[in-house]
Parts: structure tokens; sequence; C-alpha cells
């Protein structure tokens, strides 16, 4: 029986972005929520997507407040043969997500300060963990199938086991940027993010079990008796093989002794029977031929139990990896991300907007309290970069109906994303070569256009439409952590409840479409796996005013 090889990989929380890149969230307002593309923005929330276009602000001091209640559903199903039930949920609730701006404008200066959860910003929960926790519990039913061979009641049929995973994630983005206007056209903006990150995760194995002839047992208590049984036989076997030599020994000796003729048939009673009670029909058999009988069927007793007593061992190894199983660690860091932007207006209602933020080098150190699986060595570090973005803004007021176009270009070929995390728990221990780097085949995008109707002075609605693809290569999908294309629909309100106080609504929701990926497995070979997302996002804000 093949030792098995448990829980090689327990990390990876399945990424928490919500809008935006592979980590980046750009659903920073309830304005973007309700219009979907904001890159052009010359009101608060340009803070985050056109901080150039800030100056076009009037004199004072501004100030914003949002919060969203997101919901995200990430089923995974696996076709993997072995498992009881290859569908799995996740859910990622967020009931407060807040962002705040704040922005003071003179001349022609703009010094502005933003707040809010740059990646992640929510904890998923998988009541029943993933596959990738899952399967290699599986390879345990045939993996002692070769038990009945020893004893019919070692009849191992099937499993269970109680999994779960919870993690969260949330990367602070804390903004400070200064917004000049070169002249009436042009302005320019310069500015730095600072990124305290966190991550924790707390995921256990418990209550592994073993169906054997219709009845569940612990696994580990189990197969420490099986252990047990087989170390007996290995032991019976042991003894027979002594047995086995000391009669081949005997009749060596009389023959060499002149006390029986090797050449003539075998006539004493009790070497009949012994030879019989080791399986053999002694019929035609001489004293020499007796003898080679016996030295024969102690070699092949001594090697069944030399076999028995590895299987003995094995057993007892799976045994100590069935057992109760706990991470509860966390991972913290920060990092900085310089940013520059430009806005440009040619033409009266014409905005055309720009702006470059450069790549995040983020290390993570851990923090571990319990670590059953060796996967979190308390003080490890680890990368967690986040890719440079361009941003493109295009806004055209036509009267009474507002658009903006908004092309986001996430550079994600620029960061390592390291091994494909199926691919290491799966291959770790087997063959190496086979682990799978994540890898992007272009680097991502998102296209946004949103239109708002200023049906009243006071009052207007919007809507707003966005397709995204990160342009990742089929390596990169796990269960831990994955990317789907989709469509996001959003529509929303502002009210100018005063002059000075302004409140936006929203709601939007996105469409992802499933991913089919494939894996290869050492022992079963290829299968495949579904993955899929859903999102719904609501969000509310007051912005105010100090003239």
């Amino acid at each position: 029986m093949k030792k098995s090889i448990f829980f090689a990989a327990f990390f990876m929380l399945a990424q928490l972005a919500f809008a935006g890149g592979l980590l980046t969230n750009t659903n920073q307002s309830a304005q973007f929520v309700r219009m979907l593309s904001r890159n052009a923005s010359t009101d608060i929330d340009a803070v985050y997507f056109n901080p150039a276009g800030l100056i076009k602000m009037e004199d004072g001091w501004h100030f914003a407040v949002y919060s969203q209640t997101i919901f995200q559903t990430k089923p995974v199903d696996s076709e993997f043969p072995l498992l009881n039930d290859g569908y799995y949920e996740g859910a990622v609730n967020v009931p407060v997500f807040p962002t705040a701006f704040a922005v003071y404008k003179m001349d022609n200066w703009a010094f502005s300060l933003g707040l809010g959860p740059n990646a992640g910003g929510g904890s998923a929960t998988f009541d029943r963990g993933l596959p990738s926790f899952e399967i290699p519990i599986t390879k345990v039913v045939p993996g002692l199938a070769g038990l009945t061979q020893i004893d019919p009641a070692l009849n191992v049929t099937g499993y269970s086991a109680d999994l779960s995973f919870d993690g969260s994630s949330v990367f602070w983005g804390i903004q400070l940027g200064a917004t000049y206007r070169v002249s009436d056209m042009f302005s320019v903006y310069g500015g730095v993010r600072y990124l305290p990150s966190r991550n924790s995760y707390n995921g256990t194995i418990q209550n592994v079990q073993l169906k054997v002839n219709d009845e569940y047992y612990p696994a580990a208590e189990w197969i420490t008796g099986a252990a047990g049984t087989v170390s007996g036989v290995a032991a019976q076997a042991t003894a027979a093989a002594t047995t086995a030599t000391g009669l081949s020994g005997q009749v060596t000796a009389a023959i060499n002794g002149g006390l029986v003729n090797g050449n003539d048939p075998v006539s004493d009673p009790q070497l009949i029977g012994a030879l019989q009670q080791f399986g053999i029909d002694p019929t035609g058999f001489t004293y020499s031929v007796a003898a080679g009988a016996f030295s024969q069927v102690a070699t092949t007793l001594n090697g069944q139990a030399e076999t028995l007593n590895a299987t003995a061992e094995t057993l007892n190894g799976t045994a100590g990896q069935l057992g109760d199983k706990e991470v509860d660690t966390e991972q913290t860091g920060a990092g900085f991300t310089p940013m520059i932007g430009i806005n440009f207006s040619p033409v009266e209602n014409l905005n055309i907007a720009l702006k470059y933020e450069m790549k995040t080098i983020l290390e993570l150190t851990n923090k571990t309290k319990v670590d059953d699986m060796g996967l979190f060595p308390d003080g490890a570090k680890s990368r967690s970069d986040i890719p440079a973005i361009l941003g493109v803004g295009v806004g055209y007021e036509f009267g009474m109906v507002e658009a903006q176009l908004s092309y986001n270009h996430y550079f994600n070929k620029g960061v390592a994303w390291g091994p494909n995390i199926r691919d290491l728990s799966t291959w770790k221990s087997v063959d190496p070569s086979q682990i799978r780097t994540r890898e992007i085949d272009r680097n991502g995008m998102e296209l946004g256009l949103g239109l708002q109707f200023n049906v009243l002075d006071n009052f207007g609605f919007s809507v707003g439409g966005l397709v995204g693809h990160m342009g990742i290569a089929d390596s990169y999908q796990s269960d831990f952590s994955y990317s789907n294309p989709s469509i996001t629909a959003g529509a929303g309100i502002e009210w100018k409840l005063t002059d000075a106080l302004t409140l936006d609504a929203g709601v939007l929701n996105t469409f992802y479409q499933d991913q089919k990926v494939s894996f290869t497995d050492p022992d079963i070979g290829a299968y495949n796996e579904t993955l899929g997302k859903t999102t719904l996002n609501f969000a509310v804000g007051i912005s105010y005013s100090i003239f």
C-alpha cells in the first residue's frame, strides 16, 4: 500500500477582490457602484479614480464617507472520482466595506486623503473545506483495499470527514497626494498609498472516519488497530518460516547422515503432515525435494512477514496523519504604491484623465498560533506584490446626460504569482517537476461605460456596465485562488439634498463566466473542476462640502 501524504498545502486565501484586478478593489465609492465608470471623475471620489481631476472642485473642504455591503458565493464543482460529494461552496460576506475621502482645494492646489480596503476587505467561509483538503483523504480507501487479502474483516469501503476553512483578508489603502493646476486645460497629480495588510487563516480537518463493513470508525484509531492485526499476522508468518527452516534443516541433516536416502519417496508421516499444513501436496516427493520445499516455504513466509511489517509501519504512519489538524495563523506586512496622474480638458464639457499606480512591493510575515500541518512557520516571510495599474478615462456632458468611458490595464505579468496550489498539494512529495507556476497569458483589462441622467437640478439616476478579463492561464487556477471573466451591471441615484450635502446610492451585480479547468493526479489521472462566482453589492454614501 502506498504511503499517503496529507495536507501538503493549506494556504493562500481564495481571492477576495470584488471589483478590479486579481488583487485590487476598484469599488471605492457609491458613485462607482451605481455607474461602474469613474476614471474621469471630477467629484470627490476622484481622490481614488482621477486625483488629477480634483482641481476642478470648488475651493474649500470636501468630505465623503461610503459603506458597501457585499455578498459573494464561490462554488467549486470537482469531478475527482473518489470524492463523496464534489460540490463545495464558499460564502464571502462583507457587511461593512468602508471608504472615506477628504479634499482641501485652494486656487491651483488640491490636497487629498483617501482611506479604504484597496484589496480584500472580507472573510470567506467554506463549511466543507475545499477539494484540495479532501482529495488526499479519499485516497485512503483504495490504499487500504489490500487489507482484505490479509483479513476479509478489514474491508474499507468509504470515508467521512469534517472540514472547514475560514479566511479573511484586508489590505488597507491610506492615500495622500497633491494636485496642481498647470493651466486651464491641464493638471497633474503625485501621491503615494500606504498599504498595511493582514491575512488570517483558520482551518480544521476533524473527525476523519472510515466505513468498514457498513460501520464508521475513527480513522486513526481503526488503522492503528489494523496495523496491530497486520503485525500479528506478520509474527505468525515469521514463526511459520522458522518452523519451515527447521524442518528443511532436519531433512537435510538426515540425508547427509545417511539416515534416509535423498532419492527415496517421503514415507515419514510427520513430514507428510507438515508439508500438507503448509499447503503442499507431497505426492511423489523425495526427501531431497521435501527439504527444498521447506526451504522455499521459509523464504516465501519471511518475504510475506517483511511485507506485512512494512504495511503495519505504513498504517501506523497513516494513522498519525489522520488525526485532527488545525491551522491558525495571521500574515501581516505593509507596502507603498507611488502614483501619478494627469487631467486634460481640451474643450468645455470634455475631460480626459490618466492615472498610473506603480507596482507595490509587499512582504508578509507569519504570526502562527497553531500549525499542525507545518505550512505556516512562525516568522516566515512571503511576497504578495500588487501589480501596476494604468487607468484611462474620458468624460463628456451632453446637457442633462453625463457619460464616462473607463479603461483599466492591470500589469499582471509583472508579478510572480507562485506555484499552483492544487499541483503543490498533489505533487510535492511525488514529482515536484509536475508543479506548475501560476501563469498569466496576457495582462488584465476592464472596460466600463457609465451614464448619468440629471432629470432634476438636484436629482439624477445612473446606469453602467463593466466587462473584465484578467488574462490568466489555466495553470493559474485552483480552488484556493481563481479568476473568472465577468460582466457587471450597476444602477443607482445621486440626490443633492442641499448645495453642500449629497447622497449617493447604488447596487451592482456581477455575472461571472464559469471556468472549467483540468488537473492531473498521479493515481487517478486527468479530471476537471468547474470554478464559479457570483457577487451582489449595495452601496450608500454621503458627501459634504464646506465652501
